[in-house]
């Protein structure tokens, strides 16, 4: 049973509001991560006194000293999640609570403070409630309320050791669907000569780091005429781990669905563990285990493997159309389209989150 949170947001409305049809026109097209709502949810922890000043206050700049350690450590996290309304009027998130422990093992990880899972969840609440208006209708598609709760040292300090001050922030940016003109695969490639992560580093932590490691593979396969790059272990160059920013499941023609197994050095992602469990319903026996280059390149040329797909909160399922290395590439589905699996368990995610599907596993946390 979940605790009272600890922390009250005390709220301060901003009087300049953005006008509600300059708002409007924003969420007729919202696109992702280009506009933001009128407020933000602000926290800071000190050494010695923890978690207080928790806010909600005008969406703006942050006031940091040069000298502030996040900007040469990197002592940094952050989690993504979405709001959706439903056809009631209400607003849900999807398995918040998933969000926060992985927030918390996140900032194990780094160093930094972990926040109490009430807390957490209050912030998203008190800032949903203020900016209402801003949660796009998602009844008669995907549109939703993205939510970016992350974390930073604050502390104005250039020596290395974790910092004795460290802020807390939550923002929010309308979205619509990631496929404006349809579900499209995207193509793959392999990255021959970068590693996301390695044993023992912060592959498991969803931290900046890991996302600026994984950019320079992205400017390489944009040069072979791909979308993104999948890594392979650190080790043996050998095994498949994950995108950038998406983990991969590959589709047998028996009915399993595969996915890497988590090493270390992969994020547990909440949609990667949600397919896992949603998979028996579908009539999908699911898998977690080491999977080869190899494999995944022969079984797809032998037509073993029927389907791949990547998953995350910002597209939920993006369908793998191509996998491509230096020398050859195989098709890894049908051509120009998303494959049957990849569509059904994308659908079926997304009639739960947005309130057109029963949630029989309590998945969703209303926030207003």
């Amino acid at each position: 049973m979940s605790q009272s949170p600890s922390l009250a947001f005390e709220v301060t409305e901003r009087p300049d509001r953005l006008a509600e049809a300059e708002r409007n026109v924003i969420l007729a097209n919202p696109g992702f991560g280009q506009k933001f709502s009128d407020h933000m949810a602000l926290a800071v922890w000190r050494k010695g006194e923890g978690w207080g000043d928790a806010r909600i206050t005008a969406y703006g700049p942050l006031q940091l000293e040069p000298s502030a350690a996040v900007l040469h450590y990197a002592q940094e996290i952050f989690e993504g999640m979405k709001a959706y309304k439903h056809a009631d009027g209400s607003v849900w998130t999807f398995r918040p609570e998933a969000n926060a422990a992985r927030f918390a093992r996140s900032a194990h990880r780094l160093a930094l403070p972990a926040m109490e899972e009430e807390d957490f969840l209050e912030s998203l609440r008190a800032l949903v409630k203020t900016d209402l208006d801003w949660v796009p209708d998602s009844t008669t598609g995907e549109a939703s309320l993205y939510l970016r709760p992350f974390m930073f040292a604050s502390e104005a300090f250039l020596g290395v050791r974790p910092a004795a001050e460290v802020t807390y922030c939550l923002i929010a940016s309308p979205a619509g669907s990631y496929f404006s003109g349809g579900l499209k695969p995207v193509s793959l490639w392999i990255s021959e000569h970068y590693s996301r992560a390695g044993i023992g580093g912060t592959g498991a932590a969803k931290c900046g780091g890991n996302y600026a490691a994984s950019l320079a593979a992205q400017i390489e396969a944009g040069e072979h005429g791909c979308d993104q790059s999948v890594f392979l272990d650190s080790v043996e160059q050998k095994y498949i781990e994950e995108l950038g920013g998406m983990n991969v499941f590959l589709v047998y023609k028996d009915g399993r669905i595969v996915t890497p197994e988590l090493t270390g050095s992969i994020l547990e992602g909440v949609t990667r563990s949600s397919i896992l469990e949603l998979a028996k319903e579908l009539d999908l026996t699911p898998e977690e285990r080491r999977i080869s280059l190899e494999e995944w390149r022969t079984g797809a040329e032998s037509g073993e493997i029927t389907e791949a797909f990547a998953c995350g909160t910002a597209a939920v399922v993006t369908p793998v159309g191509r996998l491509v290395w230096t020398d050859g590439e195989v098709r890894t589905g049908p051509e120009g389209e998303g494959g049957e699996v990849a569509t059904k368990i994308r659908e079926s995610l997304l009639d739960i989150q947005t309130g057109r599907a029963e949630d029989t596993r309590g998945w969703l946390t209303r926030l207003v």
